[in-house]
């Protein structure tokens, strides 16, 4: 998709940091979600009810689970650009 883009060009870094942006979001909280699993696997103390208080395990949830997709949907909120009347082809 960024071929078609001159090498400097707005779009293009645009689309480039969307991309970092997401890819960057991910990994931060599969590396959160993955090292709380791992804590709770290898300490028997630690329990993934998270001390058993509902508050920490909603900010748990927030962190993990429901800020980095509304951050996603966030980031990738524009849709593409409508086709007009001329661009669509007739299936064969």
């Amino acid at each position: 998709m960024l071929r078609r883009f001159p090498l400097e060009s707005k779009a293009r870094r645009r689309k480039l940091r969307e991309v970092g942006s997401v890819t960057a979001i991910c990994f931060l909280c599969f590396i959160i979600r993955t090292a709380v699993v791992t804590t709770a696997m290898f300490n028997e103390a630690v329990d993934l009810d998270i001390l058993d208080h509902p508050l920490l395990n909603l900010i748990y949830y927030l962190v993990v689970e429901i800020l980095p997709s509304a951050l996603v949907l966030f980031i990738l909120r524009k849709l593409p650009p409508k086709r007009g009347a001329s661009q669509y082809r007739p299936i064969r």
